[in-house]
């Protein structure tokens, strides 16, 4: 099979399809496009209190981009509630170039100098496309979530795409539209500038800094 070009990943992305392979060790992929596309509304983040308790207590250290490579390879690892997964060898490599592009991005929460929960996806313009998490701690996932959803809203991002609806999404707020609303959505997102580095952004990820920024928009519960 020819390799894939990340440029055509790119192109998949902006007309509102994804790539995922059968399993860990299927060499081929296939692009996605459902009926039903899965979002996280930024201006409806729902903030559990007992996150946002655990939050306040800043238990982890939350560094972006911090090791990219790391948190692919945890989020195709098999877990207790997930022993198979879509990514392969193939996305690893892709989503790798588009990181050292600068179009792709992690949030890790680290403890103890160990990487122990994070997330990964794709900008493009205002859309941010989750693609996976992990977890090795309490809540890590969490609060990685929370720390892209107030990176994003402070970058002027208006899409974060979760592709799926999950129980563990629709905790925070994730609901599902359909196919012709969300490349609505999507074109008008990727016109829309937007930057992953926003400027005064706490780079070190203190919730003392993004907190307030969350909590005085969002109501918990």
């Amino acid at each position: 099979m020819s390799e894939i070009k990340p440029e055509l990943l790119l192109q998949a992305y902006a007309v509102g399809v994804f790539p995922m392979a059968e399993g860990r060790d299927d060499t081929r992929l296939f692009f996605v496009d459902p009926d039903k596309r899965g979002i996280l509304p930024l201006d409806g983040f729902h903030l559990p209190r007992r996150l946002a308790r655990t939050l306040r207590q800043d238990k982890f250290e939350i560094h972006c981009n911090r090791d990219f490579a790391r948190v692919l390879a945890l989020c195709a690892a098999p877990a207790d509630d997930r022993p198979d997964t879509w990514i392969n060898p193939e996305i690893e490599r892709l989503y790798q170039v588009l990181h050292e592009r600068g179009q792709c991005h992690s949030i890790e929460c680290w403890r103890d100098g160990e990487l122990v929960g994070g997330l990964y996806g794709l900008a493009l313009g205002g859309a941010f496309f989750g693609e996976s998490m992990f977890s090795r701690a309490r809540d890590a996932s969490k609060v990685a979530l929370a720390h892209l959803v107030a990176r994003l809203r402070a970058g002027g991002f208006t899409l974060l795409d979760t592709q799926f609806i999950t129980d563990h999404l629709a905790q925070f707020g994730a609901v599902e539209i359909s196919r012709r609303d969300y490349r609505r959505r999507l074109e008008a997102a990727i016109a829309t500038p937007a930057n992953f580095f926003p400027e005064n952004y706490p780079e070190d990820g203190a919730w003392s800094a993004v907190g307030a920024f969350l909590q005085s928009t969002n109501q918990t519960s």
